[in-house]
């Protein structure tokens, strides 16, 4: 499928999709999730040429690149940002343990709460790895549906209401686009800026020192963003100096 039909594509899905925002937030419509990146960014313009009623949001970490949030501040002035009511270096301290790979609790305190009781537009991609290959343009939240939004019609009724309290649903409008098919569409359709990250080698640019990124990019990170390698220096020392790290082989962060 070329890049024509996948736009085609999103724009009806985000118009089929848009009754069902507008039920759950008559005023708002979409609760769009935000985050500076070149695939947030281009959920935002798909969304903007569907004509669909929504409302961007971006929720905040503390560890978020001073870039990117400049950038999302001068391009897209119409976002919400919202900031943080602890930063991830005290909650680490609350929670006693570090955010990992297995046990992520960062994007649980101040991504996935977000958009709650609502129609919450991501922009996440099959291609981008394994475990989003298997993930749908139809979600509610909880693992309660996955499918296309044929698949979702026919149960809407029954779904729609479910979505109380922290229930979501989420749908995936670029879900079947590829990186190239992102970059095209923000470079020759809407021709849009891009944050200057990805200029300086970025591949993403969500939180510094991701626990999901490689070794390699936390390398850079450390290099590039100084003062968040020292303020988990810090939180660790913190850890190992009140017993929440028993590892008798570390006494130095």
């Amino acid at each position: 499928m070329n890049l024509d039909k996948k736009i085609d594509y999103s724009i009806a899905l985000l118009r089929k999709a848009e009754s069902m925002a507008l039920r759950l937030d008559p005023e708002n419509g979409f609760y769009l999730a935000f985050s500076g990146g070149k695939d947030s960014q281009a959920l935002y313009h798909i969304a903007q040429m569907a004509g669909v009623k929504f409302k961007a949001h971006m929720n905040l970490t503390s560890v978020d690149p001073s870039e990117v949030i400049r950038f999302v501040r001068r391009q897209y002035p119409d976002v919400e940002i919202i900031k943080p009511k602890m930063s991830i270096y005290e909650m680490a301290k609350k929670k006693h343990i570090l955010p990992t790979r297995t046990l992520r609790w960062c994007c649980a305190e101040y991504k996935e709460f977000s958009g709650s009781g609502k129609v919450t537009l991501i922009g996440i991609r099959k291609q981008e790895s394994e475990r989003r290959a298997k993930r749908n343009e139809v979600e509610l939240g909880g693992h309660k549906f996955s499918g296309t939004f044929d698949q979702w019609e026919e149960h809407e009724e029954t779904m729609v209401t479910c979505v109380r309290g922290k229930d979501k649903i989420l749908v995936s409008p670029i879900i079947y686009w590829t990186e190239r098919d992102v970059w095209q569409f923000l470079n020759d359709v809407v021709k849009v800026p891009h944050c200057k990250l990805y200029d300086e080698g970025y591949k993403r640019i969500g939180c510094i020192l991701c626990p999901m990124s490689n070794y390699k990019q936390k390398v850079k990170d450390m290099r590039r963003f100084p003062h968040a390698k020292r303020n988990w220096i810090k939180v660790i020392q913190w850890l190992i100096d009140n017993g929440y790290i028993n590892n008798h082989n570390i006494s130095d962060a």
